[in-house]
């Protein structure tokens, strides 16, 4: 059963809205969609009940967005359907009339063996599992301290190490809390949406576009009254219940200012930050010289070092990827220096002729985008807790939402779809509802 909603277009700037809901989830992204798709799905006891979706920008999938150039769809944000086995969105693909690619990553190899023989690949490999290791064991004794402190003090491979930390944590392993690292939910099974898994996401939330506005951003959220009264970028309006699902880089600076301030909540935002990771999708003339779907880092001495998918999905592309304090000075030097950062590795790697041979198609900035400030989160050291302090909710009105509330699965698409349905079930609750029909299949 669906919730009652009006027949307007909100996406229309020109067409107001309602004075009064009862729901409004903020925020259009993979957990505002399921959260929206939930609350439509609730059971018949909760028909009758509005809501409403508002996004600050003019199209929805938040971070999961895709971009189309090359005849392709290329993906700015999420491009994994990471732990694919036990992934809720995994399912979704082929319903939705998309092409789920079961190709594995390259990420355990190094094309060309470029500075990595073999023998040297399978060392690398083993100094992580034991890095690894020592994380876990130290988690299992309750330490939450930088992951860097379970580094082999001689390690060769620890500067390529962190250079990965960059694209798995979007920040290096001094800045990662060893607690929420070994967390993470990883079974190691990892497929793509052909089309792009922004497509998949921008799909799922056409089944709530009729209660979503875009171009509205709220700008604050006043919880003195009995009412919370939300003020945004279209006019203000009141609602019993607010489910946040934004990215925590917009509470921790106040961008959506909560009134009176919450402490516990500010606290808990600025103990899991987002970190960055930056894409440069670019095209690649004599592609046939490059195996489709192979990996390489360009420099294993270094942080300050990309890594790039040659030719994936078999495209004559080169998808580079920047992570951690390389891609926020990258970002802040505006695309271009993305683009020509990329080259100059990939002409020190492979020749001076690869810079004749490339052409900047798409290249994303999550970090200086103003409704992200990030790419996604990590815990900070000794702050594993504060996931948990965020999915508190405020007065039983105010709930959280989003990959960085995700005890498992952060970071992920997946994770904040299944932190969203969470909330949705929570607001349910507050509000006396049963959430969806036992028999439903989850939303």
């Amino acid at each position: 059963m669906y919730l009652r909603h009006r027949m307007t277009d909100f996406s229309k700037a020109t067409n107001p809205l309602p004075s009064q809901v009862d729901v409004v989830v903020v925020g259009a992204g993979a957990a505002g969609i399921a959260a929206a798709r939930r609350m439509m799905r609730a059971n018949p006891a909760s028909r009758g009940l509005s809501m409403l979706m508002l996004e600050a920008r003019n199209r929805i999938g938040g971070r999961a967005f895709t971009q189309r150039a090359e005849g392709e769809g290329l993906d700015m944000g999420c491009g994994w359907l990471h732990s694919a086995d036990d992934n809720v969105l995994a399912a979704r693909v082929e319903a939705e009339g998309l092409t789920l690619d079961r190709t594995p990553p390259p990420w355990r190899t190094q094309a060309f063996d470029h500075q990595m023989t073999p023998a040297d690949q399978a060392a690398f490999g083993q100094a992580f599992a034991a890095f690894d290791r020592r994380v876990s064991e130290a988690a299992a004794r309750g330490e939450d301290r930088p992951a860097s402190d379970f580094f082999d003090p001689d390690g060769r491979w620890n500067a390529h190490m962190d250079a990965i930390s960059g694209a798995l944590n979007g920040a290096r392993f001094a800045e990662v809390s060893s607690l929420d690292y070994d967390a993470y939910g990883d079974t190691g099974v990892n497929w793509r949406v052909r089309e792009g898994y922004g497509r998949l996401i921008e799909r799922l939330g056409e089944a709530v576009s009729p209660v979503t506005a875009t171009d509205c951003a709220v700008r604050r959220i006043d919880r003195s009254g009995p009412l919370l009264r939300l003020e945004t970028s279209r006019g203000a309006l009141t609602a019993r219940i607010v489910i946040l699902t934004v990215p925590n880089s917009l509470i921790a600076d106040e961008t959506i200012r909560i009134d009176p301030p919450v402490p516990a909540l500010l606290e808990a935002t600025a103990g899991v930050p987002l970190g960055l990771a930056s894409k440069v999708h670019m095209t690649v003339r004599g592609a046939g010289d490059f195996q489709p779907d192979t990996q390489l880092w360009t420099r294993t001495d270094t942080t300050q070092t990309g890594g790039y998918h040659l030719r994936p999905f078999g495209r004559p592309m080169i998808e580079a990827y920047f992570g951690a304090d390389l891609a926020w000075g990258l970002e802040a030097d505006g695309p271009a220096a993305l683009f020509d950062f990329a080259v100059s590795e990939l002409v020190s790697a492979l020749g001076s002729g690869m810079r004749r041979r490339l052409e900047a198609v798409a290249v994303s900035g999550w970090g200086v985008d103003p409704w992200s400030r990030g790419a996604y989160s990590h815990a900070l050291p000794g702050h594993a807790a504060d996931r948990a302090r965020l999915r508190v909710p405020v007065e039983d009105r105010i709930f959280l939402a989003g990959e960085a509330t995700a005890p498992v699965y952060y970071g992920t698409a997946h994770g904040a779809w299944m932190e969203g349905r969470r909330a949705a079930d929570a607001a349910l609750a507050a509000l006396g509802l049963a959430p969806c029909d036992p028999g439903e299949v989850p939303s």
